[in-house]
């Protein structure tokens, strides 16, 4: 699809990754809407980022309230692009050093924020763009956020891997599905990527991080998630694949 004047939004656009991948969608002349928190710094950001970029409070695991925002976009033009960062985590181990069972009400809140969310963003994503003109050939594509812990899930990352591996499985089936729709749905599996999350930690243990990075060994940028995701937004032929992004480094267990 070409960018220039499509009709976009990104959720959990408000920092880290998301932000990124609006700033790019803006710069390539994208119509783009910041879909995150009301407690979000989404409208400041908006505002600041000019006349193409706006904000829609939205959270990813109430259907009724991200399908209002949704709506906010596609009345703008047309929802064409959707790439999908907003997610968390919560360290759960299945038995906690004491021997007692991990959280249980952790981890249905890391499913639901992650899992959740991303077949809410598929669904109702897909809804709107399905109601589009097909453009040569394609309605629309969707790029969800899983990570490397997918594969690789490390010591107190239960319900973080389990939730990004679900949405590894997602992928394929949701591009199939869509098909028939002309909707494409690729995936993300970024590595260690220097987010707002990472910035607060100290220099020696980002360094540490930084040396099991095979090539390049340094942190992920955040550029270059939003150039991936936008690529895969231009793309109309990479379609129910999900691409690791992450210097090809394999997680330890802990």
């Amino acid at each position: 699809m070409k960018l220039d004047g499509l009709t976009t939004a990104v959720t959990g656009g408000a920092s880290g990754l998301g932000l990124a991948t609006v700033k790019a969608l803006a710069a390539a002349g994208s119509d783009v809407t910041i879909l995150d928190l009301p407690s979000s710094d989404g409208e400041t950001i908006a505002k600041e980022l000019g006349d193409h970029v706006h904000f829609a409070a939205a959270d990813v695991t109430d259907a009724d309230m991200f399908a209002g925002a949704l709506d906010e976009v596609d009345a703008r033009g047309g929802l064409r692009g959707l790439v999908h960062c907003a997610g968390a985590g919560r360290r759960v181990r299945v038995l906690e050093k004491d021997g007692t069972p991990g959280s249980l009400e952790d981890f249905e809140w890391v499913i639901r924020l992650n899992l959740v969310g991303s077949f809410n963003a598929v669904r109702l994503g897909a809804e709107r763009m399905a109601r589009q003109e097909a453009v040569d050939g394609e309605r629309g594509a969707i790029v969800l956020t899983a990570s490397v812990a997918a594969y690789e899930g490390q010591i107190g990352q239960m319900p973080y891997a389990t939730s990004k591996a679900g949405i590894v499985g997602m992928t394929l089936n949701a591009a199939r599905d869509l098909a028939s729709k002309n909707i494409r749905v690729c995936t993300i599996a970024p590595g260690i990527m220097d987010t707002p999350l990472l910035a607060r930690l100290r220099d020696d243990v980002k360094a540490s991080l930084e040396a099991t990075v095979p090539n390049p060994a340094r942190l992920g940028r955040t550029d270059e998630f939003a150039s991936l995701a936008t690529e895969i937004l231009r793309n109309g032929y990479l379609n129910g694949e999900t691409i690791r992004l992450d210097g090809a480094i394999r997680m330890a267990p802990r």
